[in-house]
C-alpha cells in the first residue's frame, strides 16, 4: 500500500521540531485516530515517547465509550494513554458558545498535563482551517484571525511546551482516504452534525455550495491564510520590538507609546504584552474599548475594563493588567481590604503574608530571632525617613503607585508598634540603620 505524499513531510518536519516529549490530542474522531496511526508508525516519533491525551468533556451520553475507544485503540497501537475528565465552565458557555467554552476546557487540560518540554499534536487538516478563517471573517477578524491557525504555536506564556498541527495543509478527503485503506475504526460525533453550531453551518451549507461554484476554492482560500500568516508574523515581531522599548521594570505599558503608533499596531502591542504576561486577550467588543476608554482618555482619569480571567487598569501614563482576581474598590487607599489581621513574626523564616500580598523575608536570614509585628494598612501610620516624619499616605501618593495597589502594602512594626518598613520599599530611618548593622535587608517576593 502506497504511503501518502505527505507523510514524507511528516516525518521530516517532526526531525526540525524543537526537543520535546510528544503526545496527541487524541478524541478518536477520524483526523486524531488518522494522525495517531501515521505518528505510531514512525520510529521518530515514538523516540519521542509519544502518547496519547483524551480529553472527556462529559457532554455526551457517549462520552464514556468515546474514553473506552480511545484506551483501546491506543492499547492496540502500543501507545500509552492519559485521560483527563473536564468540566466545561457553565459562564463561559453563555458567554462565547459551547464550541469555545469546550476549547478552552480543552486548552486548560493540555496546560496541566503535557510534560515540559512537551509537544501535543493536534490533528486539525485544511478544512479546519477554512472553516476557521471563514468563521472569522463572520466575526470581523483582522489580519490575524484570518491568518488561520498557526502550525507551531507555543501554550499561551509556555515557550517550551508547544502545540504542533502537522496536517494544516491536508484536505479531510485525504484522511478519509487513509482511515479507509487502513481500516480504521473511528468515532462519529453526532454533534458534528446539528445545525445549531455555527460551524456545522458552515461546514454543511456554506461551504458545499462555494466549493460546487468555485472548484479551486479551498486552494485559494488556504493560499490567502498563508500570506495573511507571513504578514501578521511580521507584525507580530514589529509589536514586541515596540513593546520592548516601552515597558516599565514592572512590566507596565505606555500610554504614549501606544498614542504615537496607529492603532492597529498598538493593538498587537497590547496582544503582545497580555500574552508576555500569560493572560487572555479580550473579545472583540472589548477590543474595541480598550483605546478610547483607557489610552486617550484623560491623564488623571483611572478607567478599568475587565474580562474572563484578566483586567486592564490605567493609573497616570501607564497601563497596568493582572488575572483580576484581587480585588480593591479602596481608591484612597485608607484601609486594607484584606482585612484587619495581623501576625506576629521572628524573621527567622519567611512568612507568607495573607491575601496575597506576597512572602516577607530576610535575606540572608536573621539568626537570632526579633518580635516583629505584620499587619495591613489601618490609616495614619507615619515613618521617619531622613529625618523627617512622613505620612504613609504622602509618601504613597508621591510615589506613584496605583490607588488598588496601596492597600496591599504589609507593613512591618516592632513590638512597640513603630513602623519600621512598607512592603519592603521604604524604611524608617532607625530600620535601615538596624539592617545595616546586622548585614541584612528584608525583601518581599511573589507568593
Amino acid at each position: 500500500m502506497a504511503a501518502p505524499p505527505w507523510l514524507s513531510a511528516l516525518r521530516d518536519e517532526l526531525a526540525l521540531l524543537p526537543p520535546g516529549t510528544l503526545w496527541l490530542g487524541f478524541s478518536g474522531g477520524l483526523d486524531s485516530s488518522v494522525l495517531l496511526h501515521l505518528l505510531a508508525n514512525l520510529p521518530e516519533a515514538r523516540a519521542r515517547g509519544l502518547s496519547a491525551l483524551h480529553i472527556h468533556h462529559g457532554l455526551q451520553s457517549h462520552a464514556d465509550t468515546w474514553l473506552a475507544h480511545c484506551a483501546a485503540t491506543a492499547a492496540q497501537w502500543q501507545v500509552p494513554f492519559h485521560a483527563c475528565r473536564v468540566q466545561v465552565d457553565a459562564d463561559d458557555i453563555r458567554e462565547n458558545g459551547l464550541e469555545a467554552a469546550a476549547r478552552h476546557a480543552r486548552h486548560a487540560a493540555f496546560a496541566a498535563q503535557l510534560p515540559t518540554p512537551g509537544l501535543l499534536a493536534l490533528a486539525h487538516h485544511r478544512d479546519d482551517q477554512i472553516e476557521t478563517l471563514m468563521l472569522r471573517l463572520l466575526h470581523g477578524a483582522g489580519n490575524e484571525g484570518l491568518a488561520g491557525m498557526r502550525r507551531l504555536r507555543p501554550l499561551p506564556g509556555d515557550a517550551q511546551r508547544l502545540l504542533w498541527r502537522p496536517l494544516l495543509d491536508v484536505p479531510r478527503s485525504a484522511l478519509e482516504r487513509y482511515a479507509q485503506q487502513h481500516d480504521l475504526e473511528v468515532i462519529h460525533d453526532p454533534a458534528n452534525a446539528e445545525p445549531q453550531h455555527a460551524r456545522n453551518r458552515l461546514r454543511h451549507q456554506v461551504l458545499p455550495a462555494l466549493r460546487a461554484a468555485f472548484p479551486d476554492a479551498d486552494l485559494r482560500i488556504a493560499a490567502s491564510a498563508r500570506r495573511l500568516r507571513e504578514e501578521a508574523d511580521a507584525l507580530e515581531q514589529i509589536a514586541r520590538d515596540h513593546l520592548a522599548a516601552h515597558l516599565s521594570p514592572e512590566r507596565q505599558l505606555s500610554c504614549a507609546a501606544l498614542r504615537g503608533i496607529p492603532p492597529a499596531l498598538a493593538r498587537r502591542v497590547l496582544g503582545a504584552w497580555l500574552d508576555a504576561l500569560g493572560l487572555p486577550r479580550p473579545p472583540a467588543g472589548i477590543w474595541a474599548r480598550v483605546l478610547p476608554e483607557l489610552v486617550d482618555c484623560r491623564a488623571d482619569a483611572t478607567p478599568m475594563l475587565a474580562w474572563r480571567g484578566a483586567r486592564l487598569r490605567r493609573h497616570r501614563e501607564w497601563l497596568h493588567a493582572d488575572d483580576g482576581r484581587l480585588d480593591s474598590d479602596d481608591h484612597d487607599a485608607s484601609t486594607a481590604p484584606a482585612g484587619h489581621w495581623q501576625l506576629h513574626w521572628d524573621g527567622t523564616v519567611p512568612l507568607l503574608v495573607p491575601a496575597g500580598m506576597g512572602r516577607l523575608q530576610f535575606e540572608p536570614a536573621l539568626r537570632e530571632p526579633v518580635d516583629f509585628i505584620v499587619r495591613p494598612r489601618r490609616g495614619g501610620e507615619h515613618l521617619r525617613i531622613r529625618g523627617h516624619q512622613r505620612t504613609l499616605k504622602k509618601l504613597l501618593q508621591e510615589s506613584g503607585l496605583p490607588p488598588w495597589q496601596r492597600a496591599r502594602l504589609p507593613l512591618l512594626f516592632d513590638s512597640a508598634d513603630q513602623l519600621l518598613s512598607v512592603a519592603a520599599r521604604w524604611h524608617s530611618d532607625a530600620f535601615a540603620r538596624w539592617q545595616l548593622q546586622h548585614g541584612t535587608r528584608i525583601m518581599l517576593r511573589p507568593d
